[in-house]
């Protein structure tokens, strides 16, 4: 790698500071009654999803993007509240003040996380541990909210670490660790490996990051294609992205692959509505605009298509949002293979210009996931 001037040693001082079950948390906050009870920020309607769960909840097994209903059995006492996004982007608005009292590179993810270099912090500190602890007491502070800090040399191992320690907890990572820490963490851990990617993995006899060390690029590319070079960097505990302030994102939306075959009208038309509930939860979450909403389809051939239709203003709400990937579904109807992967996306982001669309992107300039 190139050393970038001001780098000492080609290393950065990274912060990744994540709430601690932000939308749950507030509504504690601001609703004594719900503190120390198992709550989820939500529909508990029969098409409800779980958009946070707190603490308590967890304890069930009950998590973000899933079903109400499947919630609801794990954990019978569990409450849920309507989200008021408005309140948790005031709120983020004011934690991310806190972040650039420190340093202007900052880096948002969503509402709850984002990144920090303050490798030249302002305030001449020069201690990225105990920039990260004056960060999280200021939060504590100013919101009365608790947030999970990771501190290391890199986003890679920065963004994982804040998990270790999770809730109100700092994980510090350094230089000399990295490699031995990335070497003991599962594979599942890393960005961008899945339920089925890990599946392959385990086939392959890959189960932690030393695994994946053992193995040389060649074959790495050979199972994993273009995913290989990050894999082959990641569990070496290298990751040279620096953090941009002034990220792009390309688009917002989810995917689902099905164990099953949908064939059926009602079962593709009751898929897209869970699609839907949860795609517009990560939206409002990010606090996206958007004017072009495109449906993907994968038949059981692995044939793929998509659909899009675009609007001349952003798109309104998620009753709009709904309407129009009702109308993209109904496009491709009837159909005759069988659909084994459904995913609903909005684009054409609000700042982001029609030429970058279509390209490329990293993790920070795309928030698609699977789930």
């Amino acid at each position: 790698m190139t050393q970038q001037p001001g780098l000492r040693n080609g290393l950065r001082k990274i912060i990744h500071i994540d709430m601690d079950a932000f939308f749950a948390s507030v509504e504690q906050r601001d609703h004594p009654e719900l503190r120390g009870k198992p709550v989820a920020v939500g529909s508990a309607s029969a098409r409800g999803v779980v958009a946070a769960a707190s603490y308590e909840a967890r304890k069930y097994g009950v998590r973000s993007a899933m079903a109400s209903v499947t919630a609801k059995r794990r954990c019978p006492d569990l409450i849920f509240v309507k989200h008021r996004f408005d309140v948790y982007r005031e709120i983020s608005r004011q934690i991310r003040a806190i972040f650039f009292t420190h340093s202007d590179l900052v880096e948002p993810l969503s509402l709850d996380e984002a990144y920090i270099d303050v490798t030249h912090d302002k305030m001449g500190i020069g201690n990225a541990t105990r920039i990260a602890e004056m960060i999280r007491a200021e939060i504590k502070k100013q919101t009365g909210l608790t947030a999970s800090a990771g501190v290391s040399y890199n986003k890679f191992i920065a963004k994982i670490a804040s998990d270790q320690n999770k809730p109100d907890g700092i994980c510090v990572i350094k230089p000399h660790q990295g490699a031995d820490f990335v070497a003991r963490l599962p594979v599942r851990r890393f960005f961008g490996v899945g339920p089925k990617t890990a599946e392959r993995m385990a086939a392959l006899g890959i189960h932690s990051g030393a695994d994946l060390r053992a193995q040389s690029e060649a074959f790495l590319r050979q199972h994993f294609g273009k995913s290989a070079g990050y894999l082959y960097r990641a569990s070496r505990g290298v990751d040279h992205r620096e953090v941009k302030p002034d990220r792009i994102r390309k688009s917002v939306g989810g995917e689902r692959t099905y164990a099953s075959d949908l064939v059926s009208e009602g079962d593709l038309e009751d898929a897209l509505e869970k699609i839907i509930d949860i795609v517009w939860n990560s939206i409002e979450k990010a606090g996206a605009h958007g004017r072009t909403v495109t449906l993907k389809a994968k038949y059981a051939d692995f044939r793929q298509i998509t659909r899009s239709r675009s609007l001349d203003r952003n798109v309104e709400d998620k009753a709009e949002f709904a309407a129009i990937g009702r109308e993209l579904l109904t496009s491709i109807m009837p159909v005759e293979n069988g659909v084994r992967l459904l995913g609903l996306t909005l684009a054409n982001l609000e700042g982001v210009e029609e030429k970058d669309e279509g390209k490329p992107v990293d993790e920070a300039g795309q928030a698609m996931f699977e789930f």
